[in-house]
């Protein structure tokens, strides 16, 4: 199975065939990832949670992105990747940002994603005419989220919807081969999607974007507390782990593992 290139995006949109993109951070799930037909795989700065128990993403730094980059590359061969620019490393100014973007493409991606677009549209554009691909990220965007004071539905208000579409336009403008929209009414993501040319990927966005994303780890079900209106749980994988957990215990207590079969003579 052999990966999307960004020539690939455009036509996809224009066929209304949906991009299916699932967040990953290391080797492992890369691995069986890169034999499920998952278009596209994102190395987010949600690692620093999902990962590294941090209680929101800015802690996530472009060593940190680089290094989960490199593992996800390696085990996913066959995948598009996109890598974020972690908290604040496009507001250190041109050269620290194309530091970062050389580090992150040198890892294995194939584009980067920024989050929001105020004060930065020129790197953008600057970031896309050196030849890297851009992915936008608009609407909830976890790096501001102290300063959106907090996990909120953005654009609900006719003044704040405009706003919205007329910086996803902006976005398009720099080059960017496509666009995350998060946390926004479905009305309005779809609004956005058959305006703008290139492809809307969705997270809590409705139906009417060309493609959605999840996070892995709550696409599996590993934390069954955590639960958005906008998450589906396709498995449980928190009580598979807990429920093995538990039978190799029973098994190493009652000395029924290893058994003869498992031991070397």
């Amino acid at each position: 199975m052999s990966a999307l290139t960004v020539l690939d995006f455009p036509k996809r949109k224009a066929a209304h065939s949906p991009l299916s993109m699932l967040t990953c951070y290391d080797y492992t799930y890369a691995r069986m990832l890169n034999q499920s037909a998952v278009d596209l795989l994102l190395v987010g700065d949600s690692v620093a949670m999902i990962v590294h128990g941090f209680q929101s993403t800015i802690h996530a730094d472009v060593n940190m992105m680089a290094l989960h980059t490199a593992a996800v590359r390696r085990g996913a061969p066959n995948k598009f990747i996109v890598a974020d620019m972690p908290f604040l490393s496009v507001r250190r100014g041109l050269e620290f940002a194309m530091d970062a973007v050389t580090r992150l493409m040198q890892a294995g991606a194939n584009a980067i994603k920024i989050e929001g677009a105020n004060g930065q549209l020129d790197l953008m554009r600057h970031i896309a005419e050196s030849g890297v691909p851009v992915m936008g990220h608009l609407g909830l965007t976890p790096q501001s989220v102290e300063a959106l004071g907090g996990h909120k539905v953005q654009g609900r208000t006719e003044g704040a919807a405009a706003t919205l579409l007329n910086t996803a336009h902006d976005v398009a403008a720099t080059g960017a081969f496509a666009l995350v929209l998060e946390c926004v009414p479905a009305i309005l993501a779809t609004r956005v999607t058959k305006e703008l040319s290139i492809p809307v990927i969705g997270i809590g966005a409705g139906s009417g974007t060309d493609g959605q994303v999840l996070v892995l780890q709550d696409m599996l079900g590993c934390n069954s507390a955590f639960r958005p209106k906008f998450l589906r749980h396709y498995a449980d994988h928190e009580q598979t782990v807990v429920n093995a957990a538990g039978r190799f215990h029973q098994d190493v207590s009652s000395r029924a593992y290893p058994n003869i079969a498992e031991s070397y003579a």
